[in-house]
């Protein structure tokens, strides 16, 4: 028996080790599953964040050229309201799944940036849709409209711990007669 008792040190010290190796290990893998899983959702977060982000972008575009056509915006690419009621109509439904998924899988904040952003779309489409023709009205509607947008862009950037981007505000220069 004494020579088991010499031998019960060293067996208590491999099993301590192995054990040691052991929880290291799971440990490890936990962690790194974490991150990519963290990883993953980050990927679809950022997808389903910019998809919104171009649906809505279709909308803004849509509203800019019939503001043109009606005489309230530069836009050089005039649109009657007649010729946009089924492409708006259209980039509604479109931005609408978008916007259920943003709903699932975005940050509180982002949501509700998304939501400040789409509530200025929405007052643009309803200012074209009254036919107004009031190039200051409209100034201060692409305004709320483009801070809305550079909300949801920060809070974006925020959530996916993304280093600040540009505002995207680029003046443009006066056109000089040719």
């Amino acid at each position: 028996m004494s020579a088991f008792i010499q031998q019960l040190p060293a067996l208590i010290g491999v099993v301590i080790g192995a054990l040691g190796s052991y929880l290291a290990i799971v440990r490890g893998d936990r962690a790194r599953f974490r991150r990519e899983q963290r990883a993953r959702w980050d990927e679809q977060r950022l997808a389903v964040y910019a998809d919104y982000a171009r649906s809505l972008k279709k909308s803004v575009t849509l509203t800019y050229r019939v503001a043109s056509y009606l005489g309230n915006d530069p836009h050089p690419h005039p649109l009657s309201p007649q010729e946009a009621e089924p492409l708006l109509a259209e980039a509604t439904l479109a931005r609408d799944p978008s916007g259920e998924t943003l709903i699932l899988l975005g940050s509180p904040e982002v949501v509700e940036r998304a939501r400040a952003w789409v509530v200025g779309v929405m007052e643009m489409e309803q200012f074209l849709r009254e036919g107004t023709r009031d190039p200051q009205a409209w100034q201060t509607l692409l305004e709320r409209q483009r801070a809305g947008r550079e909300g949801y862009y920060a809070a974006v950037r925020n959530d996916l711990a993304l280093p600040p981007g540009h505002s995207a505000r680029w003046p443009l220069s006066p056109v000089r007669p040719a």
